[in-house]
């Protein structure tokens, strides 16, 4: 027979847990609205700076460093738009820093690994810009086949375009120098509250397809010249692809962590009512014990 003591204390325990669950859920509901609201605000701004950008690169063609004052990786947009083999592959991995958030998490450090992977058997080197503390903390312990770089925690907290710029300006210095030929960002693409899709995005060399025609317009002009705005617009390019990625995969996360808590609260509800039941019954059969031990020894007597 269950020990009466031992499921009461069950049932507490997952009271208290469901009490837990119950509140991250109410938090994570009442900040998912507004990273939605944000990250839906920020996508018509990403898609006209992709057409601009391609309307420039069709109108421009040819592109020069000289002239051009340079005083940090990303305002040699020349060497960033350069395509050159690759062999080394930067990866930009953008997690959480706290879990309890179903698979989120997990599905995007997977999808990196089998990136890592694929890399290592067609001879490409791996290094990995890990933000949010579950990137840091998986890929310290996921084997020695890539260079993991320091990783932006704090970043992950609160997606801002200084965050993103900050992120910009490193991988950039990588990829001037020579270090790396090619970085992607692994993400999450927000769907809705309910789902959301890994997803990876070309960051370095810039790549966009050439304009159609009839996109470009029939007079462009460029103050000073059309090299000082590409010197402009390719970091603003970059800095926003990173920075669009961020709110993405915030919101990714958000929704995943209520989904997640929804799921928990409701078994743990579920528990509780098998446990009550178990308890009850636990305790009807001790009565009928006690009862049956107090008419045998009633009729033992007599």
């Amino acid at each position: 027979m269950p020990n009466l003591k031992d499921i009461k204390s069950r049932i507490s325990s997952v009271q208290n847990t469901k009490k837990i669950t119950k509140a991250m859920k109410m938090v994570a509901a009442a900040k998912v609205k507004k990273a939605e609201n944000t990250v839906k605000a920020a996508r018509p701004f990403s898609d006209e700076l992709l057409h601009l950008f391609r309307k420039m690169l069709a109108t421009v063609g040819e592109y020069s460093v000289a002239g051009l004052h340079v005083q940090r990786a990303l305002d040699n947009y020349p060497e960033l738009l350069e395509k050159r083999e690759i062999k080394t592959e930067g990866l930009l991995v953008i997690t959480s820093n706290k879990g309890l958030a179903g698979a989120y998490n997990s599905n995007i450090i997977k999808t990196a690994i089998a990136r890592i992977r694929a890399n290592k058997e067609r001879g490409v080197n791996t290094v990995i810009y890990p933000v949010g503390q579950k990137a840091v903390s998986a890929f310290k312990h996921a084997g020695k086949y890539f260079e993991l770089k320091e990783g932006y925690i704090s970043i992950a907290n609160d997606p801002t375009a200084t965050g993103a710029n900050i992120i910009a300006e490193d991988i950039a210095e990588d990829f001037v120098s020579g270090h790396i030929d090619k970085i992607d960002i692994i993400t999450t693409h927000f769907n809705n509250m309910m789902s959301y899709n890994v997803v990876s995005w070309d960051v370095l060399p810039v790549k966009v397809e050439q304009a159609d025609a009839h996109e470009l317009d029939p007079v462009m002009e460029f103050e000073p010249s059309p090299h000082s705005v590409l010197q402009q617009l390719v970091p603003m390019y970059i800095t926003n692809s990173i920075y669009q990625a961020l709110l993405e995969a915030n919101a990714s996360e958000l929704a995943s962590r209520m989904t997640a808590m929804s799921a928990a609260s409701n078994n743990a509800e579920e528990m509780i009512n098998t446990l009550t039941i178990d308890y009850n019954k636990a305790r009807q059969a001790a009565i009928t014990q006690e009862i049956v031990e107090i008419v045998s020894g009633a009729q033992g007597v007599s």
